[in-house]
């Protein structure tokens, strides 16, 4: 039997919390080991708990709950942070990514969707909400990032176009590592490479680039494959 994920809650409205953390622990895939709308709280809890991840409100009030995932990192905790929000603006998708968030879903999705979202964010996935997974291709073909350059597709060696490709699918390092048969430390490499060539400053970043590098001139999924993004 799969472990239950293993989070801390933080949202400042707490009826809503507690209503969330009983719907978590009812589906029996979730424990969750505390549950905050306060900055030092959540900082708190995640020390002394060290969870598998944090469940984060973009909003805590009148305060930005980014605040949250810099406070951690400020205190050495690379805890993985999935926002879960309201928010929808593009902006605030752009600003979460930068920050280096493992995920960004919606309040309004389905209960099972938000469920397994998390479980793939707790095994390295990086997950973002459908709706706001579309305003990201949208963001990135408008030029935010600037077009896709055919010569810097061309400057990846052909090792690093297959770890973009699990990339771009939301694999983790460790999961890419077990399926070209190379080391965890390698595959890291190939990553920095990978971010370096492109001028790339996330995974999301990598896994859009790959996207549209398809759409605009090769057609199907990165490597030739032709099924239909899930």
């Amino acid at each position: 039997m799969t472990e239950p994920v293993r989070l801390v809650l933080v949202d400042d409205h707490a009826v809503l919390r507690s209503g969330l953390a009983d719907l978590l622990r009812g589906r029996g895939a979730m424990q969750v080991l505390g549950d905050t709308g306060k900055v030092d709280e959540a900082v708190a809890l995640v020390r002394q708990h060290q969870p598998d991840l944090v469940l984060l409100d973009l909003r805590l009030g009148n305060i930005d709950g980014l605040s949250v995932l810099r406070a951690l990192r400020a205190e050495g905790l690379e805890t993985p942070v999935v926002i879960l929000t309201m928010c929808t603006a593009e902006e605030d998708l752009a600003s979460a990514l930068r920050a280096g968030v493992r995920g960004y879903l919606l309040k309004d999705m389905e209960p099972d969707e938000v469920i397994e979202s998390i479980q793939r964010a707790a095994r390295g996935e990086l997950v973002v909400a459908p709706t706001m997974a579309i305003k990201l291709a949208q963001m990135w073909q408008s030029g935010q990032k600037g077009s896709v350059k055919r010569d810097l597709v061309d400057s990846l060696t052909e090792r690093e176009r297959e770890v973009l490709e699990h990339v771009a699918r939301g694999k983790s390092n460790k999961v890419i590592a077990q399926a070209l048969d190379i080391s965890h430390n390698t595959v890291k490499l190939h990553v920095r490479h990978i971010m370096a060539k492109l001028d790339l400053g996330s995974r999301v970043e990598a896994a859009v680039f790959a996207f549209e590098h398809r759409t605009a001139g090769e057609g199907g999924q990165p490597g030739g494959e032709t099924r239909k993004p899930g």
